[in-house]
């Protein structure tokens, strides 16, 4: 399935938007661990993190978001940051938006599995026992198309991975383009268009945790 053109099935121009926001930090992100399905809460700062970001988000420009959609993953790590944010009683959970079952990986950080795989590279080597990099994609996918069809704006609350290949299939790139996106704990990104075209107004924004 392709996503690089502007065009809806009425042939104008689509114009809604998805913005990201990553989860807070977990023991697990601060270590550099994987963590896909292994339900991590969140940190203190990771806790505080999610207010901020509820607190600019309900400021203007975006003024509480009011009409737009709310998904977040299922997983704790996301469920509390957006209830921390203050969309919780809003968001629906969505499996879709669950991170990168990272199988026999999980739990690992990337020096030691470097020791046991010399050379891997995630984006194009994949991971043992989990989830491939076409299903991520064909999920990525699913999300995209959700977003496009809204007909407004749309808020999801999920995880580095997956949000990043997000970001690829809503530009029309391969899933091996978030390998060049990095994307920090509780940032902020949108995905938008440019001259009718896919493309990034925002990304891993973080200025609401300088406060």
């Amino acid at each position: 399935m392709s996503y690089g053109s502007g065009e809806n099935t009425h042939g104008s121009r689509r114009t809604a938007r998805i913005l990201l926001a990553r989860h807070g930090q977990t023991e697990w992100s601060l270590a550099g661990k994987h963590t896909g399905r292994t339900d991590i809460p969140l940190l203190e700062e990771g806790r505080r993190g999610a207010k901020l970001l509820g607190e600019r988000l309900h400021r203007e420009p975006w003024g509480g978001l009011p009409g737009v959609e709310v998904r977040t993953s299922p997983l704790v790590r996301a469920a509390e940051t957006c209830e921390l944010a203050g969309f919780g009683e809003r968001a629906e959970p969505w499996d879709a938006l669950m991170e990168f079952d990272y199988g026999g990986y999980e739990g690992m950080a990337p020096p030691e599995i470097q020791a046991v795989r010399p050379g891997w590279f995630i984006w194009r080597d994949g991971v043992p026992d989990g989830e491939t990099l076409a299903e991520i994609s064909a999920r990525a996918d699913e999300v995209v198309a959700w977003a496009r069809s809204a007909g407004r704006d749309v808020l999801v609350f999920a995880h580095g991975h997956i949000l990043r290949v997000i970001a690829a299939r809503w530009l029309g790139e391969d899933v091996s383009f978030a390998a060049r996106i990095r994307l920090d704990p509780t940032s902020l990104s949108v995905l938008g268009w440019a001259y009718g075209e896919p493309a990034v107004e925002r990304w891993n924004d973080t200025g609401h945790l300088e406060r």
